[in-house]
């Protein structure tokens, strides 16, 4: 475990820089903030919104998944991400659909934002440009522009931010951008906890990074403000660490997954940990089912982290989870002694993709 104390270890580990994306989170949301004030939206195209859609894979559609859970207990219409090539059938011309891609070559994507041009969906979208740029400037839908060069799971600051002010743009809620700017300043803050310079013994996202290692993380979290995030830990472990994570939440795992931590997960004690996201808006019920669990699992002798979200405002604390979830998933990587940009195996299965297409 001593190479989290080196900093000269950790960044050579980390040749393209990983770790700066993580840190300038909140630096991110700043300019994503920027970009949601100069984009150009003209209210009138987007009246009487009967329904949302969130269009997007991976790394861009967790950013639309956050702002559905964030909204939930706000917007007045459903709300709906889909992680597919095609839509569901009650999408039509009084569906609000935002488009989501970062590179603005995803294949799903444009499939699927093909499919809302043919329904006559009312269209948004948000990316660095690709394919996505040239069918926005053909069909005249409105596009956010973002900076390019990120890893799309790096790019969640740009990927939540105008989509979440996008609604405070056509009128379905009210005063988003000072919530936003306070969470800025929160990570600005909690971020000082986990920069690779504080050692182990004193930086929290390092020490869960040493609870995780060699065993395959197991993330529950409740089912407002942290069931998005907790998916957001999955794959930035995945992603970044190279190792398997799973993700789950109350009160739902509690009525089949439960069951499978029986005695026979005792063989495995020594490859899993079980990590809880709590939230101080969690229900009562939550709570004690939490605690329950807790007591349930440990008997068996796997390890179970508690992680308590920080900050004045639901968003704050959303945010604080996902930014040491970064910090962990990237400490991780470093102690599984790979480099936490690449992910190779995606790039093949497009390629193999790419070869049957042909």
């Amino acid at each position: 475990m001593s190479i989290l104390n080196d900093v000269e270890k950790i960044r050579a580990c980390d040749p393209e820089n990983m770790y700066n994306c993580i840190f300038d989170l909140p630096e991110q949301m700043e300019k994503a903030l920027k970009i949601s004030k100069s984009w150009k939206i003209n209210q009138d195209d987007f009246p009487e919104i009967k329904n949302i859609v969130v269009i997007g894979m991976g790394g861009s559609a967790i950013g639309g998944d956050l702002v559905r859970s964030y909204l939930a207990s706000s917007l007045l219409v459903p709300f709906q991400v889909i992680r597919n090539y095609s839509l569901p059938e009650y999408v039509d011309d009084e569906t609000l659909v935002i488009v989501s891609s970062y590179s603005g070559n995803t294949e799903e994507t444009l499939s699927a934002l093909d499919d809302a041009i043919g329904r006559k969906a009312m269209i948004a979208a948000i990316s660095t440009g690709g394919m996505l740029e040239d069918i926005c400037k053909l069909n005249e839908i409105p596009m956010a522009q973002l900076p390019e060069g990120l890893q799309p799971r790096a790019a969640i600051g740009y990927s939540f931010v105008p989509t979440l002010l996008f609604f405070e743009k056509i009128g379905l809620v009210k005063n988003l951008t000072k919530e936003v700017e306070s969470t800025i300043k929160l990570l600005k803050t909690t971020r000082e906890e986990f920069i690779e310079d504080n050692e182990l013994n004193s930086n929290p996202a390092k020490k869960l990074a040493k609870s995780m290692y060699g065993k395959i993380p197991i993330i529950y979290s409740g089912p407002v403000n942290t069931d998005v995030v907790g998916l957001r830990w999955k794959g930035q472990i995945c992603e970044n660490a190279k190792t398997l994570a799973f993700a789950n939440q109350y009160a739902e795992f509690n009525h089949n997954e439960l069951v499978g931590w029986a005695d026979n997960a005792k063989a495995m004690k020594k490859q899993l940990i079980v990590i809880q996201l709590h939230d101080a808006a969690d229900h009562n019920q939550i709570v004690q089912r939490m605690d329950i669990v807790h007591k349930l699992i440990a008997e068996i002798g796997i390890d179970v982290e508690e992680i308590n979200a920080i900050g004045a405002t639901p968003l704050e604390r959303m945010f604080f989870l996902i930014q040491l979830g970064d910090f962990a998933s990237y400490y991780l990587a470093i102690l599984n002694d790979v480099d936490p940009t690449p992910v190779k195996v995606i790039t093949r299965l497009k390629g193999m993709l790419a070869s049957n297409k042909k």
